[in-house]
């Protein structure tokens, strides 16, 4: 009872990230709004213990989530097999210039320090 508690709290901060979002016409995600505000609420721990209860469950079956993705791509193994070798690398070449970018913004904070 506790997990489904916990679901209710995150789809609520969710929720008000996403009214936020849109109702003050923010330039970022409601979803994105909705973390930092359920970062603040897991200092309560009204909020942190169902949460974790509800992380919990769902890091115990993670491995489910990832059923339709796999499904997604085998139906579109076609679409795969003619963009995959760019799309390998457009995810290689971004992952390289986020490793970059946060590379060097670490060592321009560091270096100012």
């Amino acid at each position: 009872m506790n997990g489904l508690r916990g679901m209710a709290w995150l789809l609520v901060f969710q929720t008000i990230g996403e009214l936020l979002s849109r109702g003050l016409s923010l330039p970022l995600p409601g979803p994105v709004l909705g973390l930092v505000l359920l970062l603040a609420g897991l200092r309560f721990a009204i909020v942190r213990e169902p949460v974790g209860e509800c992380a919990n469950f769902l890091l115990a079956h993670l491995s489910l989530l990832f059923v339709p993705v796999g499904v997604g791509v085998m139906t579109h193994l076609a679409l795969l097999s003619q963009y995959g070798g760019r799309m390998l690398l457009v995810i290689v070449l971004s992952t390289w210039i986020g490793l970059a970018v946060t590379t060097l913004v670490l060592y321009g904070t560091r270096k100012k320090a």
